[in-house]
């Protein structure tokens, strides 16, 4: 059986006794996570190591939102997927649209990581997705191909199911209160599912495909029932463990 993955992305928010709090609160409205269900938290840097082992107890798991493709060095700033796994991580995010549209990743980067943290052995989710200008311009196949081909180019061998996620992130519905509607999302996913089963013809059909953009505890729901959406990213929904922990159990 293919498990939701409910992931929750906290971006550059709470200090650490703000993150431990809402990972001990999220934990107790859990209870446990639900056969069906793949909970995965991204919290900052800061306080991995103290909220990787309260996530763990209910069977949550952490991750990490981005790093550098390098075992070590003098990276100053930077993280290693070494580091991370040291910490708890089991899944890292890679191509995030804030990390493409404002700090200015581009493809190859996003290539690389994908490549070296999931040779790694991180479970990497290769988040996609379009802006409203490449939309109005009907670029949205273009700019998803493109995403995922550079993305994926040095894992087409090794990628699998199991390490291996992709997250379709509409830039436009990030953080905006707006959302895709539902033949919006099936249109995308469905393109994404395509794209990844020529990529990789024998697991791109299980590879789960994530919507993220605006998900809330009152349209998950929907979003998770639709054909080929197998989980969701949230943002500042996830913020809020009341919020999330809804979300997860949608």
């Amino acid at each position: 059986m293919k498990k939701l993955l409910m992931a929750a992305n906290w971006k550059m928010y709470k200090t650490v006794a703000e993150g431990v709090r809402t990972a001990t609160e999220l934990a107790g409205l859990l209870g446990a996570v639900p056969e069906d269900r793949e909970v995965l938290v991204c919290p900052p840097f800061t306080m991995l190591d103290a909220v990787c082992p309260i996530l763990a107890k209910v069977g949550c798991r952490a991750g990490s939102q981005n790093f550098y493709p390098a075992k070590q060095g003098a990276f100053t700033g930077e993280i290693a997927p070494e580091q991370l796994l040291d910490l708890g991580c089991t899944h890292a995010l890679a191509g995030h649209s804030e990390r493409r549209h404002v700090l200015g990743e581009m493809d190859e980067l996003i290539g690389r990581k994908v490549d070296f943290g999931l040779n790694a052995g991180l479970h990497m989710i290769l988040c996609i997705g379009e802006t409203i200008v490449e939309r109005r311009l009907g670029q949205i196949e273009e700019v998803l191909t493109r995403q995922l081909e550079s993305g994926l180019a040095g894992v087409l061998a090794t990628a699998t199911s199991e390490n291996l996620s992709v997250a379709y992130e509409p830039v436009w519905a990030i953080g905006t209160g707006e959302v895709a509607g539902p033949d919006e999302i099936l249109a995308a996913h469905a393109f994404v599912r395509a794209k990844l089963t020529a990529l990789l013809p024998q697991e791109g059909p299980r590879v789960r495909i994530l919507y993220g953009g605006s998900v809330k505890p009152d349209n998950a729901a929907a979003i998770i029932r639709l054909d080929n959406v197998d989980g969701v990213l949230v943002g500042g929904a996830s913020l809020n463990a009341d919020s999330f922990s809804q979300i997860v159990l949608a």
